[in-house]
């Protein structure tokens, strides 16, 4: 293990990594680790070997001795053929996140906090979420023996609580306003020697890392033109981007790919402001969107989002709430049932040919973020059918129908 710099994204105010820091202390934006410049895959069988061995070189500030792992990363990354043929596109992949352990590519940056957590001593962690997140945290929680707070809105439905209670964590709904919460909740870390592992905070980003990393050895090093990733908060975003430019530092491909923010407009914030060429995001008001998982209205990252596309070269865009299930109706077409706001790129790669920004011999990657398990209350908004019929009849039955 070896100490590395982080320093502020904004100001450029370095910070020291022996303690729990999640923003900057002078301006308050989101702080990232050091680029890591010097580095190669530890090659190996990937049935025995994790990704935080594989890539092991890109995380010097992790003990060796606290690695915690639950078997995340190594997900598939699949072409759809056919999708890009009738989208008119010359290559499509898909990033299937849906194949961690608790369905979603939170568990890469809660594997990261945990065992970041276990450097710095602590005994306590935590996060604010609705969602992914909350699950993720509080199953890695429990299996790592953590005492685990975890702080979801009052309104939140059964649907989504249920599968966060079933890991016994602290789970505190609060009432109030939803968005100060993350920032509330750091305050509150640091009064009761908790280490929230929020949605932006340093080691999820490295986590997210990972994703451009496999991304990178399944196309053979061939990088695709675009990768798209829906948005919310900005962690995950900021650490696909951030992958992509270690491995081209360390000389491990020749180009990063052009990243593409992916928001519904129903809840924009940081469409918005790229659309209106401002540097700063500003607060959605009464968001409402099909995709809850990216429904924030002020996102702790949205500022960096927006240095990050413009050092990238990448853009953002938005599709609405009908373009998003008629994405998850084809997608599922094609084998993979996603949340709504995993088929938010598609729908974006959709809407961006129709527009003209693609011009057609594109190789493009949508990230899957989570699996259409987590929101089933969805279902009720696609025209789904089933038969019946009694089993004596049943040949009869399809003989006469299909």
């Amino acid at each position: 293990m070896r100490s590395v710099s982080i320093h502020c994204t904004s100001c450029g105010k370095a910070h020291k990594l022996d303690e729990a820091i999640f923003r900057c202390d002078l301006c308050n934006e989101p702080l990232e680790i050091e680029e890591i410049s010097n580095g190669r895959i530890n090659k190996g069988n990937i049935l025995t070997q994790t990704i935080w061995e594989r890539y092991e070189d890109f995380y010097p500030f992790l003990d060796k001795n606290n690695r915690f792992t639950l078997g995340e990363g190594f997900t598939p990354l699949i072409e759809m053929k056919d999708l890009a043929y009738s989208i008119g596109i010359s290559g499509l992949y898909m990033k299937n996140e849906t194949q961690n352990p608790t369905w979603s590519f939170k568990d890469r940056g809660t594997a990261v906090g945990i065992m970041d957590a276990k450097r710095l001593g602590y005994k306590r962690i935590g996060t604010v979420s609705t969602g992914n997140m909350a699950t993720s945290v509080a199953a890695y929680g429990a299996a790592a023996g953590m005492e685990t707070f975890v702080f979801v809105s009052k309104d939140i439905s059964e649907e989504k609580i249920n599968p966060i209670a079933m890991y016994n964590p602290h789970l505190i709904k609060v009432e109030g306003n939803y968005g100060e919460l993350y920032f509330e909740s750091l305050k509150i870390g640091k009064e009761n020697n908790i280490y929230f592992i929020n949605s932006d905070v340093p080691m999820r980003v490295e986590g997210s890392k990972t994703i451009a990393y496999e991304i990178c050895e399944q196309l053979n090093f061939q990088m695709p033109d675009y990768v798209i990733v829906p948005t919310s908060a900005g962690g995950n975003i900021r650490g696909i981007e951030k992958g992509f430019r270690e491995f081209k530092s360390c000389g491990l491909i020749d180009n990063v790919p052009k990243i593409i923010c992916a928001q519904s407009l129903g809840c924009s914030p940081i469409y918005n402001a790229y659309y209106n060429n401002s540097d700063a995001i500003t607060r959605v008001e009464k968001p409402h969107t099909i995709a809850h998982a990216i429904e924030n209205p002020y996102p702790p990252s949205g500022n960096q989002v927006l240095r990050l596309l413009k050092n990238n070269g990448g853009i953002a865009t938005a599709v609405t709430d009908e373009e998003i299930l008629k994405a998850q109706a084809l997608m599922a077409k094609e084998g993979i049932l996603g949340q709504p706001a995993s088929s938010v790129p598609l729908a974006a790669i959709i809407k961006l040919k129709e527009e003209g920004f693609l011009k057609g011999n594109e190789k493009v990657v949508c990230i899957v973020t989570g699996s259409g398990l987590k929101y089933t209350a969805s279902f009720a908004m696609h025209q789904l059918y089933s038969a019946e019929c009694e089993l004596n009849e049943l040949s009869d039955y399809i003989k006469e129908n299909y």
